[in-house]
């Protein structure tokens, strides 16, 4: 529903929405004890309305507009594989940063996706509040649904600031996921070649 509301709001309502948030963040600033109306504080709350924003615009986005008739015919079964793509997200838990890398790869099924498409893919769902499991899911999910693809295979390595600057507190740590499906998740030579080549 808040997914919808924000891809068909008019300039009004998003004015009205930016000015709720900037409010709340100036509540925000007063409760650590802070001065809202301190000279270096004073467009904080509008710029980090606008920031959280920017930061889950991949709740305004759609496969459709994200694949934009990307789709080829193409008498290719053998795999495609994008690497290291950069992602930034944000824990649904504390709302502080994770980013990284992720690697994504699909055997045709006689369809193949604009590479950077891939890519694409892998903002659009890193663009929300997120935790890395759920996020390695649903891009090897989605490539599947739009492809019928023999496989698809996708392997994320992120640092999360919940574990570096509070908790924890352990800087260097990195969280590797991965979701397998089709080919790699059923044929274990299929799924080490891919993360030989990822590695």
């Amino acid at each position: 529903i808040g997914t919808e509301q924000r891809r068909s709001e008019s300039e009004e309502e998003k004015k009205a929405r930016l000015q709720k948030m900037s409010d709340a963040v100036r509540t925000l600033l007063e409760c650590i004890g802070e001065d809202p109306d301190r000279e270096g504080l004073l467009k904080t709350p509008e710029r980090y309305a606008k920031a959280l924003m920017f930061f889950t615009k991949g709740y305004e986005e759609s496969m459709n507009e994200v694949i934009n008739d990307a789709l080829f015919d193409e008498d290719h079964e053998e795999m495609v594989i994008v690497r290291d793509i950069n992602i930034f997200s944000l824990c649904e838990h504390h709302l502080v940063p994770f980013c990284g890398k992720v690697s994504i790869g699909y055997i045709p099924n006689r369809r193949v996706l604009g590479l950077s498409k891939l890519a694409r893919i892998a903002e659009m769902f890193s663009r929300r509040l997120q935790v890395q499991e759920r996020l390695t899911k649903q891009i090897a999910v989605a490539l599947n649904e739009i492809l019928q693809a023999q496989g698809v295979a996708v392997v994320m390595e992120a640092s999360h600031q919940c574990m570096v600057m509070r908790g924890v507190q352990k800087p260097g740590s990195k969280t590797i996921t991965s979701f397998m499906l089709g080919r790699f998740r059923s044929d274990p030579k299929t799924r080490e070649e891919f993360l030989s080549l990822v590695r």
